[in-house]
């Protein structure tokens, strides 16, 4: 899993059905200090998460899309959690 930051929603006139009633965001992860690194990856919105948020980012094919309860889809990444405060030790 991954930090990232959302930046924005993304719109798109023709997708997959998959994505049908799907919120689909724009997320810049951020390095271990909350900085943007400038990487940033699609993922679907399952926690309602707004812009600007720090959000929990699952970046891997299978687990998005079990967590979407779909053998076969095209999702690689998930928001699976809002991060409320990161605490490095």
């Amino acid at each position: 899993m991954k930090i990232a930051r959302v930046a924005g929603t993304v719109v798109s006139t023709i997708s997959a059905p998959v994505f049908d009633g799907q919120r689909l965001l724009l997320c810049d992860y951020v390095d271990p200090s909350g900085e943007p690194t400038g990487d940033y990856v699609i993922a679907v919105d399952v926690v309602d998460a707004g812009a600007g948020e720090t959000v929990l980012i699952l970046d891997e094919g299978n687990g998005a899309r079990q967590i979407m309860e779909m053998k076969v889809a095209p999702i690689r990444a998930v928001v699976v959690g809002v991060v409320d405060e990161v605490e490095m030790a």
